[in-house]
């Protein structure tokens, strides 16, 4: 197929200081920042959040996916498996039936009961008992957006602590995996590390090869790493009647979601020169009308687009492979996985496991075992890979069975390598209190921008002076209350 040649040059736009992958649905189409009890933010009510319960971790169905063989494995060597006790688990998830089951065949004396309840409803409770003192879990899954929630009054055990010492595990992850689950000033960690969902471009290889546009995911990975380039795709989609991507303000929300919000001493963090462009190539896919802006995957609308290919791409965290398979089974073989354009990377969701402290003294070893085995243990990992859960641990995300994982809906497509290969891009972030009531003003500003042509730069730094003029006093409050608790 003769393709169509465009600039090559490849411009890397290099982007420090992430945060989490919650987004507009008036932007990715992915979920607006929880802090204000995990309501969805933004001008598209439609859009769904993308690391809830059904995209990041939960549902029955597998991506699709087969593992090869693979090397022996490697277990810890478990300790005290005579040990007693009953863990309560909370969850947004339904298949850890599994997942026990293989945890009772090391520890058989400790019962381990599960309760999945719905996403919202989970974290509403959650956060209810650990604020009242009593009637918490003693373990529960938390995804990342939900996590600012319980951040404060000191309600979660500091996992770097006897009997858990979870730090030995440290220098098996990213750092992007560990220091979101830390406090606001990185002396403890409060969730356990489980997995790391990095978004990536899943797009239709049969209409991109049908234009002439590149169509195996790292030719095309390399080609739209330049701005022109990936407008070049977007035009060409537009003029043959095709949608690019889901949403009209889609990469600057995703390279905002790369720097984040704040860091950990609560600077503000969106209004740079990578940002700039990034605006600046926003403002002209806007003008090029080449998406729909709703969700190809959710929204009724967005799915019949999907379905009669007019929307050839999206951009999802990695739990898209299995949400896009089990949507539209009929285009197996037909869609790829590739890189994120513009040197962008961002996370689109995770989760991790948390101990509240108010949990009794004689159930924390026994907790913290359950948490370390869903962690450490293969046997584990081989179940949660099937519903295209993304390994937060180099030695798991390293075996040949992970590794070597294919995928006959993305046509053979080893999508697992890809996955591991971005989510070593993605740097550290962190998650404030603050980031629900910055994600309207950021919000406001970007829309603005791209309805009214603002020039890109004097709406950054509009945004910048409105987040200081209306968020200024919280900022200090929140410096207060850490410098207090910390003695300073």
């Amino acid at each position: 197929m003769k393709r169509k040649r465009m600039r090559t040059s490849v411009v890397l736009l290099t982007l420090t200081a992430l945060l989490a992958g919650c987004s507009s649905g008036a932007g990715t189409g992915t979920q607006a920042p929880a802090a204000n009890a995990g309501a969805n933010a933004g001008a598209n009510a439609e859009a769904p959040p993308a690391d809830n319960a059904a995209a990041n971790a939960g549902g029955e169905a597998g991506s699709g996916n087969e593992g090869g063989g693979g090397a022996a494995a490697e277990e810890p060597i478990w300790t005290e498996t005579d040990m007693t006790g009953t863990v309560t688990f909370w969850t947004f998830s339904t298949f850890y039936g599994d997942i026990v089951k293989e945890f009772n065949k090391v520890f058989p004396n400790i019962k381990v009961n599960v309760s999945a309840i719905d996403f919202g409803a989970m974290h509403d409770k959650l956060q209810t008992t650990l604020a009242a003192g009593k009637g918490a879990p003693d373990v529960a899954q938390v995804e990342q957006g939900q996590f600012v929630r319980y951040l404060k009054g000191d309600v979660l055990e500091d996992l770097l602590q006897q009997p858990y010492d979870a730090g030995k595990y440290k220098d098996d992850t990213t750092e992007y995996n560990w220091v979101r689950w830390m406090n606001q000033d990185n002396t403890k960690l409060l969730g356990m590390p489980w997995d790391v969902t990095p978004s990536v471009l899943y797009y239709r290889a049969d209409i991109f090869e049908e234009l002439g546009l590149p169509s195996d995911p790292t030719e095309l990975g390399e080609y739209i790493q330049d701005p022109e380039n990936w407008l070049a795709v977007e035009e060409t989609l537009a003029a043959n009647g095709k949608f690019g991507t889901e949403w009209r303000d889609g990469p600057i929300h995703w390279a905002g979601d790369a720097l984040g919000y704040f860091d950990k001493d609560y600077n503000w963090l969106r209004n740079n020169d990578e940002l700039v462009k990034i605006l600046d190539v926003t403002k002209r896919q806007n003008q090029l009308k080449a998406t729909p802006h709703i969700s190809g995957l959710f929204d009724d609308k967005g799915k019949a687009l999907t379905k009669s290919g007019k929307l050839a791409s999206m951009v999802l965290g990695s739990w898209g492979a299995r949400d896009i398979a089990k949507t539209f089974p009929d285009q197996k073989g037909k869609w790829r996985a590739s890189r994120l354009p513009m040197g962008i990377s961002f996370g689109g969701g995770g989760s991790a496991f948390i101990i509240p402290k108010q949990v009794p003294d004689a159930n924390k070893k026994a907790a913290w075992k359950f948490v370390e085995f869903m962690q450490r243990s293969e046997d584990a990992w081989k179940l949660f890979m099937k519903q295209s859960v993304q390994p937060g641990w180099k030695s798991i995300a390293a075996k040949d069975w992970y590794a070597g994982v294919t995928n006959d809906y993305f046509g053979g497509q080893a999508d697992y390598a890809l996955y591991t290969e971005v989510a070593e891009s993605l740097q550290p972030k962190k998650l404030t209190t603050l980031d629900g009531k910055a994600w309207d003003i950021w919000l406001k500003g970007v829309l603005e921008a791209l309805d009214k042509n603002v020039d890109s730069k004097t709406e950054l730094n509009k945004i910048e002076s409105e987040i200081k003029r209306k968020l200024g006093p919280d900022i200090e409050k929140l410096k207060n209350e850490q410098a207090a608790a910390s003695g300073s």
